[in-house]
């Protein structure tokens, strides 16, 4: 041990009588260590780390796959009411399977009225994540069958609303303006449904208790829900699988009439799988593209100890002359590798936790467990063996060439400069040919997803979202449990808002444009005829009130928009996106032409297409459009016909949107005033302009493409400096050789250009492997691009070009240095 110490004061010693060499190895590294180790903190947390819950892998998920449904994503439709009970009922591979729901409340009676997420769920999740409450209880199957209205509270609102107050129990709380009594906080860490985003966490649960509603008949079409279960030991999800297989076909024989052609096959898979398969392409393309920037980084630190190694030949050679091993010299200069990488490991895990707590914030809402991530001591772990692997692969290769020093070619040579050897020269080669191709692979890659963006931000999505702002709210049943008065509520809100100064007109909607949230519902166009293994109709259904479509600025195409006449009693009408009018009438006017809800065996009323809009995008630009129809509020429940149940309210939820002369922003407070004006008591969410709810949705793909590039920024900075120093370093060992040339007539621009090529060689050698590198990788790429090719030629030539005019100008120091150089001086040295 005390020689290991004097060691490294030997080698720390060797390494500040170079403090420029030092602070430059250092900065790469700290920035090639810190970004990979902040990357792989949100790989380690939402990715590796295992769920927190006990025994995490027995925790399934069990979903239906409704045949002939495309629900996108895995085509998982969640489960229906019945598929809860029967499932939990008459299964037996699950020691607990439960069914939840997100749903939100009105919060109030402690603090200022607030729309929080929640979730209902039956009484058998809870048990099955085997997670025990901070304070309090469960709820119980007997209060879940009985509707007793109890809640568990998540950790931050006991802290944030009850100020961690221990005798919360048995308080009251008014969700949707109902009496809640507070049986139990759950631990600070819990979080369930593991939902992605920041904004998405549950604040309190409450007991399913199913409403007359979904009980009823037409509940049974209703994949709303979703179920979690712990495996029982020994069970494999094959077989738990099989055993829900034999349940879904009992439940399909009970399909009411309406349902009789539904075919459902049910799903078990992990819960793990189920929460991180949507961020997992994106997580893996980032810490591939941050692995290539430390490849970079250790490609310049092994160059700049090639480098060191070549200065200090002289001092080697002596050093062995006097009689020092090759193994001793060789252990210093792996110490010294060894010593850089370290500290720079150290300066890039602070570097990590300054951008994971600058950057947190900004991750996008795709990913989940946002929470969980963290500077823990794996991460540091993994860190510091980065490190030393850093450290040890840079300097392997500059220590064997050190050693391998020819004594008696150095001290002839004196104090001459001269070539440094083939083998050093093409070594160094050989590292900044690789730097200039892995750069170019993701210069190319941050080009083709700008491209990308800019592709999608091209989108036509069917609506003007300029001065135009929108607003959540939904009325407590409590208050609002008839029709009248929830038509009451929303007539008095368009008049008054209509009344406001600035705005021109205003609606009201169940479907919000580019809010990516929205349900989709079975139709029946009238004459159109599937083709053969075609799936079923589903529209995204939309219930409008007051002059929505001018608020939204959504265009007509044919026929007309609704009237004040298109009320219940009369007509039965919809309007009708272009899309679905071109699927179900294709090359026909739509106008004049009837639809209804629900399958072919259910005979609901038929609707008059009264109008065609222009297809309206319902969440990112980048998603395919939907078909669509709308509906009038007034007559929704008489479309339902036979699905329409006596409990059901029309218009209770939803958007409002309206268009001003102003900027949107400025109209927030009034919006706010004006519903306060109706009902003192009732919040509004989600109070924002549409050209930020467009921006929101664009959010996933702008996150990718500036960390992409940003990564990419600093791959070319790096793989330019690496290239300056090879050139540099080149010009310094041939000084002689270029006086000589000029002294014998060449001229000084024929010297720079003689440099400017041999930097442009090395260039076009890494961008012909970088080409090919960027074609090999195309496929990784695939899935996030949007109408580009992953080889677009446009974006692979302008990228080879940006490189080699930085390389370019990046020889043009050295090459005016070496065309400058003073003959006398120079030549009177050799």
């Amino acid at each position: 041990m005390p020689t290991l110490f004097r060691d490294l004061r030997i080698a720390a010693r060797e390494l500040l009588k170079s403090p420029g060499f030092v602070a430059t190895a250092l900065l790469m590294l700290a920035l090639g260590i810190g970004a990979t180790t902040a990357i792989f903190s949100i790989v380690e947390g939402v990715l590796l780390r295992p769920l927190p819950f006990p025994h995490p892998g027995q925790l399934m998920v069990l979903s239906d796959v409704l045949q002939g449904a495309e629900v996108g994503g895995n085509n998982e439709a969640g489960v229906t009411v019945p598929d809860i009970h029967n499932y939990t009922r008459d299964t037996h591979s699950f020691t607990g399977l439960g069914g939840y729901q997100g749903t939100n409340f009105e919060l109030s009676g402690v603090g200022d009225p607030a729309i929080v997420n929640a979730t209902r769920m039956t009484a058998g999740v809870l048990p099955a994540l085997a997670v025990e409450p901070l304070l309090g209880r469960f709820f119980t199957q007997q209060e879940d069958d009985q509707r007793q209205q109890v809640a568990v509270l998540s950790y931050a609102t006991w802290q944030n609303r009850f100020h961690g107050d221990s005798g919360v129990l048995g308080r009251k709380i008014l969700l949707d303006r109902k009496p809640y009594l507070v049986i139990g906080v759950m631990p600070r860490n819990f979080e369930f449904p593991l939902l992605p985003g920041h904004l998405n966490q549950s604040e309190l649960w409450v007991p399913m208790s199913f409403t007359a509603q979904e009980l009823s008949p037409t509940g049974s079409g209703r994949w709303g829900y979703n179920m979690v279960g712990r495996l029982k030991p020994g069970v494999a999800p094959a077989q738990a699988m099989s055993d829900a297989e034999a349940v879904a076909r009992e439940t399909m024989r009970s399909y009411p009439a309406f349902m009789a052609s539904f075919v459902i096959h049910p799903v078990v898979r992990p819960l793990n799988e189920e929460t991180v398969e949507q961020a997992r392409p994106l997580i893996r393309t980032l810490f591939l593209a941050v692995a290539v920037v430390l490849l970079i980084a250790c490609a310049n630190l092994a160059g700049l100890l090639l480098v060191r190694a070549i200065r200090r030949r002289r001092q080697i050679a002596v050093c062995l002359a006097l009689g020092a091993s090759s193994a001793t010299l060789l252990w210093q200069a792996i110490l010294q590798s060894l010593l850089l990488s370290v500290t720079g490991g150290a300066l890039g895990l602070v570097l990590a936790g300054a951008a994971l707590h600058a950057g947190l914030s900004l991750l996008p809402e795709t990913l989940p467990r946002i929470h969980e991530i963290s500077l823990d001591w794996q991460v540091a772990g993994f860190a510091l063996g980065l490190a030393l692997l850093t450290g040890l692969i840079c300097g392997l290769a500059p220590a064997f060439a050190a050693v391998r020093t020819s004594v008696n070619d150095v001290l002839k040579e004196g104090g001459r400069t001269g070539t440094s050897g083939g083998g050093h020269a093409r070594l160094r080669s050989a590292l900044v040919i690789t730097e200039i191709a892995v750069a170019l692979v993701l210069l190319a890659a941050s080009g083709l997803l700008l491209r990308s963006f800019e592709k999608m931000r091209q989108v036509d999505l069917g609506f003007q979202a300029d001065h135009t702002l929108a607003a959540a709210y939904n009325l407590p049943l409590k208050q609002y449990a008839t029709q009248a008065s929830v038509d009451e509520f929303n007539r008095e809100l368009v008049r008054r808002v209509q009344q406001l100064p600035g705005v021109k007109t205003v609606g009201l909607t169940s479907f919000l444009p580019a809010s990516g949230i929205n349900s989709m519902g079975v139709f029946v166009a009238e004459g159109y005829v599937a083709p053969k293994g075609a799936g079923m109709d589903l529209a995204i259904t939309s219930i409008v009130e007051g002059d929505y479509f001018r608020a939204l600025g959504i265009p007509l195409l044919h026929g007309r928009f609704f009237t004040p006449e298109d009320k219940t009693g009369a007509q039965l009408v919809v309007i009708v996106s272009h899309q679905l009018a071109e699927q179900s009438w294709p090359g026909q006017d739509p106008i004049g032409k009837r639809l209804r809800l629900g399958t072919e065996t259910l005979q609901t009323p038929w609707a008059t297409v009264v109008g065609e809009v222009a297809d309206v995008k319902g969440s990112s630009p980048d998603v395919p459009m939907k078909q669509q129809y709308y509906v009038p509020v007034d007559q929704w429940e008489t479309l339902l016909g036979s699905l329409a149940t006596p409990t059901d309210l029309s218009g209770n939820g939803g958007y409002i949107a309206l268009r001003t002369a102003m900027p949107p922003e400025q109209m927030e407070n009034a919006l706010r005033a004006t519903v306060r004006s109706i009902d003192p008591q009732l919040p509004l969410t989600q109070v924002q302009s549409m050209e930020h709810v467009i921006s929101d949705s664009e959010a996933p793909r702008r996150f990718n493409t500036a960390l992409i590039s940003s990564f990419a920024a600093i791959a070319v900075l790096l793989a330019v400096l690496g290239i300056y120093s090879v050139i540099a370093f080149s010009v310094a060992l041939r000084v002689q050789e270029m006086a000589i040339r000029m002294a014998l007539g060449s001229q000084r621009t024929g010297i720079m250009r003689l440099v400017l090529i041999s930097g442009a060689k090395l260039t076009a050698i890494g961008c012909v492997i970088g080409l090919a590198g960027a074609f090999a990788a195309s496929h990784l790429l695939s899935s996030f691009l949007f109408g580009v090719s992953g080889v677009d030629p446009l974006v692979l030539t302008v990228a080879a070009s940006v490189l080699l005019l930085l390389t370019l100008v990046a020889s043009l120091l050295p090459a005016r240095r070496a065309a400058n150089v003073d003959l006398t001086q120079t030549l009177r040295a050799e």
